[in-house]
Formats: C-alpha cells, sequence, structure tokens
C-alpha cells in the first residue's frame, strides 16, 4: 500500500493539548502547491484508551462540527486519561461548502472507506483515516444528524453486529451517550461506511442522528455536547458521573422500516416525528405539483411503530426515503 499525502502537524504520541492539521496537498487553478487543511486536536495525558470523535463526516450536519470545536477548546489534559482525538470537520471540504458531498469531486465520505491513498480527495481522507487514526483508537463517536434532506428523532445508534461480545459493548457506549432514543439501526447500504470500517476493526463505535433540515438547534447541540461528555467517561477517559435520563430504544428490525416515494411531488406529512402510528396508516401524501386537480398519493406505514425520521424539506424525489418507522423495544 502506498503512504498517506496527508501529513500532521500534530504528535499523537506526545502529551498536553494540541490544535493543528492534517495537511493534505491539492492542486488546483487557485493554488498550484495548495493544501486542503483539516482542523485536528489532540489531547493526551499519559497511558490509558483513546477516543475518536468525529463530526462533519457529512458537510450540511452541525452538531458535531459545533459540540466537537467547543470540546477541544474546552478539555483540558488534566481532565483526561488517555487521549482524545477530535476531528471536526473529517469531510473539510464538503463543510465548507455546506454539502453533504465534497465539491471538489462529489464524494461522499461515508461511502469512500477504506479509501485509497492514491484516489480522489475524498478517498484520500478516507483513506487516512481508515489507516492511520483507526488504529489508535478504542472508541469512536461519529455525530450525524440529517442534513438538508431528512429530519430525525434525536438518537444515538448502533448496528446489529455478527459480535455479539462487541455489539454489547456499543450499546453500553450508546446508552452512556444517553440521546432521548437509543436506536439498533439498519443500514440500507453498508458499504463504504466510516461505520463499517471502525466495526470491523474491532472498534467501541457509536454514531448518532440528531435533527436534520441542515441546521441545529439550542437541544440538538445540548444532546451531543452532554452525549460527548458521558462518551468519553463511558471510556474510561474522563472522571465523573454518568446521568441516566430516559431514553427509549428503538429497533429497526429489517426493510419494511423504510417507506420510499415512488413519486416525485409535493409532500405532506401526516403524522410528526416521535408520533406512533400503526401499520398501514396514512403518515403521508405527495401530491402532484405539475397540475391541479389531481388527488394525491397516499403513503402508508409499512408496520407499526415510532415515526423516527422523514423526508426534509418540502419537495420530494422518487427514490427517496420518505419516512421511517422503528419498533419501540423499551
Amino acid at each position: 500500500m502506498k503512504p498517506s499525502p496527508i501529513s500532521t502537524s500534530v504528535d499523537f504520541a506526545r502529551d498536553g493539548v494540541q490544535h493543528g492539521f492534517l495537511k493534505l496537498p491539492y492542486s488546483r487553478d487557485t493554488a498550484a502547491w495548495g493544501a486542503v487543511m483539516i482542523p485536528v486536536t489532540v489531547i493526551r495525558n499519559g497511558d490509558g484508551p483513546t477516543a475518536l470523535l468525529t463530526g462533519g463526516n457529512h458537510g450540511d450536519e452541525y452538531e458535531g462540527p459545533v459540540a466537537l470545536t467547543k470540546l477541544a477548546t474546552t478539555l483540558s489534559a488534566d481532565d483526561v486519561r488517555g487521549r482524545v482525538i477530535i476531528v471536526p470537520y473529517m469531510n473539510y471540504p464538503a463543510f465548507l461548502a455546506g454539502t453533504r458531498t465534497s465539491p471538489i469531486d462529489r464524494g461522499n465520505l461515508n461511502r469512500s472507506f477504506p479509501g485509497r491513498p492514491d484516489g480522489t480527495i475524498t478517498e484520500k481522507i478516507a483513506d487516512y483515516v481508515q489507516r492511520h487514526l483507526l488504529p489508535l483508537a478504542d472508541y469512536v463517536l461519529d455525530i450525524h444528524s440529517g442534513g438538508k434532506t431528512l429530519d430525525f428523532v434525536p438518537f444515538a445508534a448502533i448496528h446489529v453486529l455478527e459480535d455479539k461480545g462487541q455489539q454489547e459493548r456499543c450499546e453500553a457506549a450508546m446508552q452512556a451517550f444517553n440521546a432521548p432514543y437509543s436506536m439498533r439501526l439498519l443500514e440500507l447500504d453498508s458499504v463504504g461506511m466510516f461505520d463499517t470500517a471502525a466495526e470491523s476493526a474491532g472498534k467501541v463505535f457509536v454514531s448518532t442522528e440528531l435533527g436534520g433540515g441542515g441546521s441545529a438547534t439550542a437541544r440538538s447541540i445540548a444532546i451531543a455536547d452532554r452525549g460527548v461528555r458521558q462518551f468519553l467517561i463511558h471510556a474510561g477517559i474522563c472522571a465523573g458521573h454518568i446521568e441516566r435520563k430516559e431514553s427509549t430504544t428503538l429497533d429497526m428490525p429489517d426493510g419494511d422500516c423504510y417507506v420510499t416515494s415512488v413519486h416525485d411531488g409535493l409532500l405532506e406529512m401526516c403524522r410528526d416525528l416521535g408520533d406512533h402510528v400503526e401499520r398501514d396508516e396514512v403518515i403521508a401524501r405527495v401530491h402532484d405539483v405539475n397540475r391541479t386537480g389531481e388527488p394525491p398519493i397516499e403513503y402508508r406505514a409499512r408496520r407499526s411503530g415510532t415515526l423516527a425520521a422523514r423526508h426534509f424539506p418540502g419537495l420530494i424525489g422518487r427514490g427517496d426515503t420518505l419516512a421511517v418507522v422503528a419498533d419501540i423495544v423499551a
């Protein structure tokens, strides 16, 4: 395997607080010898576990960038035993553009793992994270929300894994994050995901979906702030007490959880996030925007449960996920 073109200005083995960059050379019209400078913070205090905390995997999701930028500013070496690596804006070009994918190569970082050191900009970032950051980590937290096209009830999430011991460790970390909802998440396609890379490497991995709509709220940021701190306490890196608030456990056992639109049009949601819905209940309508006088198409829940996700904003396209209905476990 070729070496990564990314270099770093921080020393991951040095004690103290370091703020620096992952420097990725990027020759372009405006800078022949330019680079993408991805901010990174390393906080280390002696031996102990390492947590890798990431946000901005998708550039239009803001709870992670806000919470992790604040953490990088406030967490001191005296606060930790071990090491915390913070990358608030992992797909930095996408973050600066406010888009899900990179404006440079249209790369979706969360579908680009394990990446390539000689690939596109996005593949080079994935390769560096895969080969240089993941091996350092014992615990990995990747903070997501719905971006501009989805909205969620705020949940921390893990996946069903073949290694049940690893799954139990992930579930314990998810419960420590203690979002209002805790989800056993079923992905439509997990190939190329950071999640899959971290789980395949045996890490304790937790992801989130903390809202959506291409912005963050005071509530969703507060959930992220508190969850990150409790994740670090659970990992044994920070001292403190984990405060347990009520969290509803949700499960996505099969593909019937997903409702997919097969029409283009104007979306009318008939139920709100967090509502209980019954199987075959109308949860949304799609209206024809090309003419008036046409009856809308009704979309019904394929199972009973909690409306955990919905399309955002008002116009929807054929093939878009319209809604997700998840089972309540506890």
